[in-house]
């Protein structure tokens, strides 16, 4: 049995009158973030992390964000493509850890939902996916809520 980790990494911008998806999940707050697909960028660093560890580039390679086809498309069907990469190549999802990083809103209420989203997405069970949350202390442009990252860590295994 072959196993590998993998490593992702997102930002976006937060602007006023957008919506702010985060893990599939719709959060209530006055800015979202900013992006070619719905910015989720819980999803997308998630991606990069199962992408990276299977060593299939990144979500950019896959998803151009010139590309029309993916213009305000759900990053759960980011994920669920990426999946679709991992098993052509021979491998499946052992779990996902993910930290968000900003401000407001709090994400705890929204956890179970984001973990079912996720766990639906890419096909393995709720247990395997953790999301935690931190802030910035309101220190840079975190603190200063003009942006919101994620950061990802995934192991595959080779079926």
């Amino acid at each position: 049995m072959k196993i590998k980790v993998g490593f992702g990494f997102d930002v976006h911008q937060l602007k006023d009158g957008h919506p702010f998806v985060v893990g599939g999940v719709t959060l209530e707050h006055h800015q979202g973030a900013f992006g070619h697909s719905d910015a989720d960028v819980l999803l997308h660093a998630i991606c990069d992390a199962l992408l990276g560890a299977a060593n299939l580039r990144d979500i950019g390679f896959h998803f151009k964000n010139t590309d029309p086809r993916w213009k305000g498309i759900s990053s759960v069907i980011l994920l669920q493509e990426t999946v679709k990469l991992l098993t052509e190549k021979g491998y499946q999802i052992g779990n996902i850890d993910a930290m968000l990083c900003l401000e407001a809103p709090k994400i705890n209420p929204y956890i179970p939902q984001m973990q079912a989203h996720i766990a639906a997405a890419a096909g393995i069970a709720v247990d395997d996916i953790s999301v935690k949350a931190t802030t910035n202390e309101q220190m840079g442009f975190i603190g200063r809520e003009e942006g919101v990252v994620a950061y990802a860590v995934c192991l595959i295994e080779k079926i």
